[in-house]
């Protein structure tokens, strides 16, 4: 008689979005509902909320508005 190896099966886990530092909301209305908006359809349909972190062009060449997020980059980094 042969024995058995079970594994168990776990689902995977849902896909939501992750909630973001208050800081961040500060500037919410500045990056959302662009009308170069393009979702991004590798991400869950949770994430289409039209903010641009959740573009398919966000933080690329093809962003026309890269130069404002370079711009919170730099803000953030030590002198």
């Amino acid at each position: 008689m042969r024995g058995t190896f079970r594994v168990p099966v776990h689902p995977p886990a849902p896909t939501r979005p992750i909630p973001f530092p208050e800081e961040e909301e500060l500037d919410e209305e500045r990056f959302v509902n662009r009308p170069c908006f393009e979702f991004d359809s590798r991400l869950s349909g949770a994430y289409n909320d039209k903010h641009c972190r959740h573009c398919r062009h966000y933080l690329t060449p093809r962003c026309p508005h890269i130069d404002e997020f370079l711009e919170d980059v730099e803000d953030l980094s030590p002198e």
